[in-house]
């Protein structure tokens, strides 16, 4: 049966239909209200009502729906959400009063992961650690292709842990949304890239421009990179002491950047506590799909993901 997925992003939404072959089609995407949780509900029944008719007759499933953050399992709210407008409330159930079709509901990063580790850039491997850079960092983990969500629905939120072996300059941590300060989120996302970048030219610009003037020479661009890259080190070098996957996938508008991946790789020996590292560092293949291809994937899982005690 037919298969649809939506990725609820901060900037976007987008849906698509995956058919019973894998096969992706019927891509469409709106811009995502901001601060309006009504509207954001009515945006995405929107969305599924216009793939839905463009399947006309076709058999469906239900529908999948990657997310920033995650609906506690004690309580039934979101929580963790940088879309801080969706925190508080019970999304999924809202949602699912609206729609006429069976509804999965998971972290946008463990869709990515999913979908990477299914048949992306992670295909073969038996873990598969997925890491978004972008506007915010989020991470999934994928054993066996099976999404690992933890006892507290945590699995894979490397973002909100501090920035490991900090120097002396990272040392005066920033404030994050989530109320501490030096999470790892902080040095990482998109954001951070052009204030590094900014506190060493004097002008702020877009993380492609930054790309795009370090290949050009410009050495406060390079600077701005080197510092970027040996922060992802550090950071996915914890990860690799504590779970050691056999691959890091790579998503998110960081990840377009040439150059920066192969710069933390070359680091990470500096702090993975092993003789050696043998990491696979692979960029994403289905780009910024994947998400959405990975939150359709959640409706054919086995009686979808667990949920815990009932809300």
């Amino acid at each position: 049966m037919w298969r649809i997925g939506v990725d609820l992003g901060g900037t976007k939404i987008e849906a698509i239909a995956l058919s019973p072959e894998d096969e992706a089609v019927h891509r469409t995407r709106v811009a995502a209200p901001q601060g309006d949780y009504a509207a954001t509900l009515k945006a995405v029944c929107d969305l599924v009502d216009r793939v839905a008719a463009a399947l006309g007759d076709a058999p469906i499933a239900g529908v999948g729906l990657g997310m920033p953050g995650s609906h506690s399992p004690k309580t039934g709210l979101v929580r963790n959400s940088n879309s801080v407008w969706l925190n508080g409330t019970r999304f999924e159930n809202d949602l699912r009063a609206r729609l006429r079709y069976p509804l999965f509901v998971e972290n946008d990063a463990n869709c990515f992961a999913l979908s990477e580790a299914a048949d992306g850039a992670g295909n073969g491997f038996h873990s598969v650690f997925g890491v978004i850079l972008g506007t915010g960092v989020g991470g999934g983990l994928v054993l066996s292709g099976e999404v690992v969500l933890g006892r507290n629905r945590l699995g894979g939120e490397w973002g909100h842990n501090p920035l490991p072996w900090p120097d002396e300059n990272e040392l005066d941590a920033p404030l994050c949304y989530c109320g501490k300060r030096g999470c790892i989120e902080t040095f990482l996302c998109g954001p951070a890239l052009e204030g590094q970048y900014q506190a060493l030219s004097g002008e702020r610009v877009p993380a492609r421009t930054i790309s795009e003037r370090a290949e050009a020479g410009d050495v406060h661009a390079k600077a701005a990179l080197e510092t970027y890259a040996r922060r992802l080190a550090k950071s996915l070098a914890a990860v690799i002491n504590i779970v050691d996957p056999d691959a890091i996938v790579f998503g998110g508008g960081i990840s377009n950047i040439p150059g920066i991946f192969s710069s933390a790789r070359a680091a990470l020996p500096d702090w993975v506590f092993s003789d050696c590292c043998m990491t696979e560092f692979r960029i994403n293949r289905w780009g910024d799909s994947s998400g959405v291809r990975g939150a359709a994937r959640l409706v054919s899982m086995k009686n979808g993901l667990p949920r815990g005690e009932p809300w």
